[in-house]
């Protein structure tokens, strides 16, 4: 019945927003953060912790290490959209999804064919050199040996994600409080709601419908108009097929 409900909520909105996080990109082979199998829980150094790992404070002073986990843990170049990322995009191809606000750095929703997607903590497709702002794609860093400096004046290149200790930018922030503010409907998926101040963003919904669709239980499920426990992407293809 819950795929009946979300189905017959998908048809009556006119104004959705999507709210995600790293739990829609594990259908890819891109692993989350904070599960079981999650990056989080792997033993990936013996000296510092993952959330050490990708800090602004470690890619300073130990860039040559920082680089070597950005690399191996947070690139996966060989992903491809899931069914989930091609079902919004369905959404927003049929003018019912009006944006995307994600806390993924993948690209993998623009790589799927959604236009209006807004990227919290950034993405790893972007680079940018800190002395002269020359743009470099993932293929670059991937290439580079140890600390990738830019061809032009030799600054250091860094990815244009946010780190633990740095703020979120201003105008994303704005334009995804903005769309969600609007939104008639919001749906979340794919993430815990712990990282804030992220999460603190579906806290300026005042539409009709909120609709949580993940795996585990989330602090906003007694809020929700409907929780969906189950893959992203299966539940939200069988209520577009619904349609």
């Amino acid at each position: 019945m819950s795929i009946e409900k979300l189905s017959k909520i998908l048809k009556e909105s006119n104004n959705i927003v999507f709210f995600g996080g790293a739990g829609i990109s594990t259908e890819s082979n891109i692993p989350d953060f904070r599960s079981s199998t999650g990056l989080f829980s792997q033993k990936l150094n013996a000296t510092f912790t993952p959330e050490q790992l990708v800090s602004h404070t470690f890619y300073i002073r130990y860039p040559e290490e920082f680089f070597r986990f950005y690399k191996s843990k947070l690139i996966y170049p060989e992903a491809k959209p899931n069914n989930g990322h091609l079902a919004l995009a369905k959404l927003e191809e049929m003018g019912k999804l009006k944006a995307i606000v994600t806390q993924n750095i993948d690209g993998l929703h623009q790589m799927a064919g959604s236009k209006n997607v807004f990227e919290l903590h950034g993405s790893v497709h972007r680079n940018y050199c800190i002395k002269c702002n020359e743009f470099y794609d993932a293929k670059f860093i991937l290439a580079a040996e140890g600390v990738p400096t830019c061809t032009k004046c030799g600054g250091a290149v860094k990815p244009d994600v946010v780190l633990y200790e740095e703020g979120l930018d201003d105008k994303v922030i704005s334009s995804a409080v903005a769309a969600i503010s609007k939104a008639d409907t919001l749906i979340i998926g794919g993430t815990s709601l712990v990282v804030y101040p992220a999460a603190g963003l579906i806290n300026y919904f005042k539409g009709k419908n909120l609709v949580l669709i993940n795996k585990s239980s989330t602090s906003a499920d007694s809020k929700a108009d409907l929780v969906i426990n189950d893959s992203f992407g299966k539940v939200l293809c069988d209520a577009l097929k619904m349609l």
